[in-house]
């Protein structure tokens, strides 16, 4: 069992920039896909960005393409999410997830089978 919290996560103006990270413990996640889901209030959950258990292959949404970046460090057991020039519409709560051992797409939250708690990305306009 896998669990993640996550951090970063806090107020910002629109054009500014924040780090999240999601830290693992309790087993290694380097053997599986990781992937940053959102939810604003009153919507449904959204794919943000997935990356490769070596890290050689990234997804993004359309809507963070070129903005985001995502990234792991599998000796510390920690995954990234660089955003940048953040709008008002980025505004959720930001969860990472493991993606489970069986198929499924990377982009569907029902392909994840370990989730963390979330952190509360506000961007003022």
């Amino acid at each position: 069992q896998v669990q993640l919290v996550e951090s970063g996560g806090g107020l910002v103006q629109a054009g500014g920039s924040l780090r999240l990270s999601c830290a693992a413990s309790g087993r290694s996640f380097s053997s599986y896909v990781m992937g940053w889901f959102r939810q604003a209030p009153g919507k449904e959950r959204e794919f943000v960005a997935a990356i490769t258990w070596t890290g050689s292959r990234t997804y993004y949404a359309d809507s963070v393409k070129g903005r985001f970046t995502i990234s792991r460090d599998d000796a510390k057991n920690t995954m990234y999410l660089q955003m940048n020039s953040l709008k008002p519409e980025d505004t959720a709560v930001y969860s990472c997830a493991k993606k489970g051992p069986s198929g499924g797409s990377v982009y569907q939250g029902g392909s994840y089978d370990s989730w963390g708690q979330g952190t509360q990305v506000t961007v003022s306009s």
